[in-house]
């Protein structure tokens, strides 16, 4: 039994983990100026929308639209950021990301009940697929070129 006024060991982990998480998310300036606005740290922020993500993609009712949002937010963004650069070979990934995407999106059209009926969590398993995609340290997305023979 703890005494008045301890704390269990847990909460020091978390505290801890929530520190971490802090200090990562404080890379990205949209994080930092919301949490200036809001008041609520942006690790807060973060497990909260992770959290209520995995609600609504918990009911198929709302896992089709949450999973379209998140495999077509951020590449649109970084696929407009493509536009603007010179290089020719920074657009490969996102092409061919929008491929995939697109692919996802024509199987739905298509046969949506019968990939509902065999794989039951189909849209939560497409949304962290898209994500682990989008991912640029991976860099899954961008296809080996390099193997080719040049014509």
């Amino acid at each position: 039994m703890m005494a008045a006024g301890e704390r269990h060991p847990l909460f020091f982990k978390a505290a801890h983990y929530s520190a971490q998480l802090d200090k990562e998310l404080s890379k990205f300036p949209i994080l930092v100026s919301l949490e200036q606005r809001t008041q609520v740290p942006k690790a807060y922020t973060i497990i909260f929308a992770l959290i209520f993500a995995v609600f609504l993609l918990s009911f198929n009712a709302f896992a089709a639209p949450l999973s379209n949002l998140v495999g077509w937010g951020l590449p649109a963004y970084f696929s407009f950021k493509v536009v603007e650069t010179s290089s020719p070979h920074d657009g490969v990934q996102w092409l061919t990301y929008w491929v995939v995407f697109s692919f996802f999106n024509v199987l739905e059209s298509f046969a949506l009940r019968l990939v509902l009926y065999y794989v039951p969590w189909y849209f939560a398993f497409k949304s962290l697929f898209l994500m682990w995609l989008q991912l640029s340290s991976f860099r899954l997305a961008h296809p080996p070129f390099h193997l080719r023979a040049d014509v």
